[in-house]
């Protein structure tokens, strides 16, 4: 047998059944690479190559950037930016009905702007805002779908390590990447106040007696003081991604400063103690661990398939279907909406970037575009089942079975699927920061 077809075979087939009997997921990707790996290559290569190629898979200087990102999002969580960001959003849209869901919506962007992380995003700002919402009389399910739907705006938005990865995929700039995260994170973010507001005009008892529109004014002096206490919080964002984007720091030095920030930040305020710095530590590990040797198994999967070149099989069979770049790219995204269903973005990216990414770039995408399309893509599956983190996630946080929020979550696939083809169809969204900055020759 060919060995790019025995090679494709084991490894379909084995991820496929790996998956589905609940292996960890570097389980479903390593094994059957290595696998694969045997049977083209023999056993003694194949396990040289695979050694060789986690090693070399995780030996990056960018990849730093990710721990310190994640350290640096678990500091923000327990140094109480989350609480402050919220009082923000709430002075931002806090006059519109459904106003706590909308500063939900509003609260998970700013935090996903200055932790990068969308299931931290979830897990903290639900867990806020979701008493503050019970009281008020909302639709628990309601509460909670809002709060999952919005949460993945901070895998768009930077810092953002869904990005960082796909730069390692792509060997595109992190800067880049993250200058043109703005456009996307911002249809995210309006999509979901879009369908709050027409849910809540639609079905006004999911929302109880919020009516922000009803409420007394909010006077100039308590909206600037609460503002001005979520300065701190924003100005990270400003210096992190500035100096990045300015070239002042790369992105492993901007995670650091990030976590120094972060950590100032957590005791200024006082929320953050020497004793909860080792579970804090021990979280961001954890975490680390788990995308660290997703990224390693994962360039022994890239291994195999460069070397069965499969990337070129399933580029001349996507082209062949059709000449048209819009059939392509739909037929790509199609098959992305599926992945995600099933697969973390993390890895998603690792294994399908090699394989989309050529197409993309034949058909005359920006490979930059094409990652904020492929992120958004994916985010879609963070929050859907079987396997949608944010969702159990965010669930968990409204003390709720899933089924109830799926229910409720449902209306809010149509604008984000909608903003998905705004992403694929005017690239200006994506490109107009970095094409302002003069960063799109990265």
């Amino acid at each position: 047998m060919d060995p790019a077809m025995l090679a494709g075979i084991i490894l379909i087939i084995g991820i496929i059944i790996l998956i589905a009997i609940g292996a960890p997921i570097a389980i479903a990707i390593g094994l059957p690479s290595v696998v694969a790996l045997v049977a083209v290559v023999g056993a003694e290569p194949a396990v040289f190559v695979s050694a060789q190629r986690m090693f070399t898979g995780a030996n990056s200087f960018s990849l730093l950037a990710i721990p310190f990102f994640v350290l640096a999002g678990q500091l923000m969580n327990t140094g109480g930016v989350a609480a402050r960001l919220i009082d923000a959003a709430k002075v931002l849209v806090g006059r519109m009905p459904a106003s706590l869901a909308q500063t939900n919506v509003v609260a998970n962007a700013l935090f996903g702007s200055v932790s990068g992380a969308a299931v931290a995003s979830a897990a903290a700002v639900g867990g806020i805002i979701t008493p503050r919402q019970r009281k008020e009389g909302y639709d628990p399910a309601f509460a909670a779908a809002v709060n999952v739907a919005s949460a993945p705006s901070g895998m768009l938005v930077p810092p953002s390590n869904t990005l960082i990865v796909y730069s390692l995929a792509s060997s595109t700039s992190v800067a880049t990447l993250f200058a043109a995260g703005y456009g996307p994170g911002a249809v995210w973010m309006l999509a979901c106040l879009a369908m709050v507001w027409i849910a809540s005009r639609r079905r006004p008892a999911m929302v109880g007696s919020d009516d922000g529109a009803a409420r007394g004014r909010l006077t100039l002096a308590l909206a600037l003081r609460t503002l001005l206490s979520a300065v701190p919080a924003v100005l990270m964002m400003v210096i992190v991604i500035g100096g990045l984007v300015g070239g002042i720091f790369t992105a492993t030095e901007s995670a650091v400063i990030a976590v120094v920030y972060s950590l100032v930040l957590g005791f200024l305020y006082r929320e953050l103690t020497v004793k909860k710095l080792p579970a804090v530590i021990l979280s961001a590990t954890r975490t680390t661990g788990v995308v660290m040797l997703l990224i390693a198994v994962s360039s022994v999967l890239g291994w195999v398939l460069a070397y069965a070149t499969i990337p070129q099989l399933i580029s001349t069979a996507l082209l062949g279907v059709s000449s048209s770049p819009v059939v392509v790219l739909l037929l790509m995204m199609v098959a992305l909406l599926a992945v995600g269903m099933f697969m973390d973005p993390t890895p998603a990216i690792l294994i399908f970037t090699p394989i989309f990414l050529p197409v993309a770039m034949e058909l005359g995408v920006d490979p930059i575009h094409f990652g904020l399309m492929m992120t958004f893509n994916l985010c879609l599956g963070t929050i859907t089942p079987p396997v949608g983190v944010i969702l159990f996630v965010g669930a968990r946080v409204g003390r709720l079975k899933v089924e109830p929020v799926i229910r409720r979550l449902v209306v809010f696939y149509v604008p984000l699927v909608i903003g998905l083809l705004l992403i694929m169809f005017v690239p200006q969204i994506t490109m107009f920061l970095p094409d302002l900055l003069g960063m799109s020759a990265e």
